[in-house]
């Protein structure tokens, strides 16, 4: 495994960066883009290697898998960064209001310095790279710490980083919880943080004694509505696509589903049908990932079966009609799970899918509000007034209607969480700005009457405050 470039102490590298920083604090454009550049070339060249690095981390995760929910990410998010670093680092000018005039006003946009990027381990790539590269489009020196979860695509990731930037443009650190904790109270200019919401406020705790400003990508119970006018048949298949991409462990995947009271068998049918039409020899096939790691997996195991032990009928989806990798969990409906489970109070992160039934849309809509703000939201049905009370009475990080995941590949849309399901998004233009101080700048006029102001206050100035008052 690579070491820390080269050996350094950790409070060294970021100094590095720190003092590079603040010796060029006007990045051209030019730099920028070659930076952005080189993550595309790393892409480009050593793709095939990342994504066995990232097979060889969870035991069966296809390189197909990684080439479009990390690779194909990665490409569409440089390429926006691209096409509209130019534009998005141009200072803007604000209008001046009358009482102040004639002086002028602009908002100068520049890099924040340092930037602290702790990634996860379920896309270890491209929700890496991908804060990465928007700190670099703005400007910023970059520090990452990967999982360690994923030790060979995170050590391969540290060579080829290492290869393509100096150490303090890029660097990377690996090691464990302890590092981490170093590594997250280091006086970052902005911390980036994506994984478990209990992990987030560890890092929360650990940059506040900096007072660095954090952005948390985290997760929790994103809910799924199937409304009364949805056609099961066809939403199944996208429900089962979310809920299984990566087997489950996805921070937008659907949580939980809200079914219409009655329907339970009808869904039951056209999930299992949707997952053989997606992988047609179950958990065996070489598209559907297996689970991380062996403690993950037995908690996995230990949700359904306290659920199950309350209760829940549990029902095991297209079983394998294969040899499976003994990490490679078989898909699991669970209906009507009591609401004091593990498994209705925990983020799921696996093929597991609790299936709750629904009388009146109000009764789905109380539901979610019961518990923490998701970061995902997704609704089926064709009924605009149901949809609509639904994206009206809730609030979540993002949504997709009539579908699952697709809001976090549109590059416009901001992405992030909303109470503990995380602070700050990014994306496009609003992640651009998320790594930029927006400097104000008030340039005075010569001609400028701000001694009205000044005291010692007399009838001039209530005359003065008397036309102001009429004016504003």
């Amino acid at each position: 495994m690579t070491q820390t470039p080269p050996d350094l102490p950790l409070r060294a590298l970021f100094d590095a960066q720190f003092q590079a920083s603040r010796a060029q604090i006007d990045v051209p454009l030019s730099l920028r883009l070659d930076r952005l550049c080189r993550i595309r070339a790393l892409i480009d060249s050593h793709g095939a290697a990342l994504a066995d690095a990232v097979q060889a981390d969870f035991g069966v995760r296809s390189p197909k898998l990684t080439e479009v929910a990390d690779f194909f990410v990665l490409r569409a998010l440089i390429g926006d960064l691209e096409r509209h670093t130019g534009a998005w680092m141009k200072t803007r000018r604000v209008r001046t209001p009358l009482y102040l005039q004639p002086a002028s006003a602009h908002i100068q946009r520049q890099p924040l310095g340092v930037v602290g990027v702790i990634g996860p381990w379920n896309y270890p790539l491209q929700l890496t790279i991908g804060p990465a590269a928007t700190a670099l489009a703005a400007g910023n020196r970059v520090m990452i710490k990967p999982s360690e979860l994923t030790p060979h695509s995170s050590g391969l990731l540290a060579t080829l980083l290492h290869q393509a930037f100096s150490a303090d443009e890029v660097c990377v650190v690996q090691g464990g919880a302890d590092v981490a904790h170093e590594f997250a109270s280091l006086p970052f200019d902005h911390l980036f943080f994506t994984g478990s919401t209990l992990v987030g406020r560890k890092v929360a705790a650990a940059a506040a004694a900096n007072l660095t400003p954090t952005t948390l990508e985290l997760g929790g119970k994103s809910p799924c509505i199937v409304d009364a006018s949805a056609d099961l048949d066809a939403v199944a298949i996208k429900i089962a696509h979310g809920k299984l991409l990566n087997a489950g462990q996805t921070c937008i995947a659907p949580d939980y589903l809200l079914l219409p009271q009655g329907r339970e068998a009808e869904f039951e049918r056209a999930f299992a049908a949707a997952v053989v039409r997606l992988f047609p020899t179950g958990a065996a096939h070489p598209d559907y990932a297996s689970i991380v790691s062996d403690r993950h997996h037995a908690r996995l195991l230990a949700l359904v079966d306290e659920a199950q032990a309350k209760g829940a009928r549990v029902v095991e989806v297209a079983p394998s009609s294969g040899s499976v990798h003994v990490r490679q969990m078989t898909p699991v409906l669970v209906f009507q799970p009591a609401a004091d489970t593990r498994l209705m109070r925990e983020e799921i992160f696996g093929p597991v899918l609790p299936v709750l039934s629904y009388t009146k849309l109000d009764e789905a809509i109380a539901t979610i509000n019961a518990g923490p703000r998701p970061l995902a939201l997704y609704w089926f049905g064709s009924d605009g007034a149901s949809r609509d009370r639904v994206l009206r009475g809730t609030v979540s990080g993002g949504v997709t209607v009539n579908d699952t995941l697709m809001h976090i590949a549109h590059e416009n849309l901001p992405f992030g969480g909303v109470g503990e399901s995380g602070w700050g998004a990014y994306h496009g233009e609003t992640g651009f700005l998320r790594f930029t101080q927006q400097k104000p700048v008030l340039v005075q006029s010569r001609w400028a009457a701000g001694s009205l102001f000044y005291p010692p206050y007399g009838a001039a100035f209530d005359r003065v405050m008397g036309l102001l008052r009429r004016w504003l």
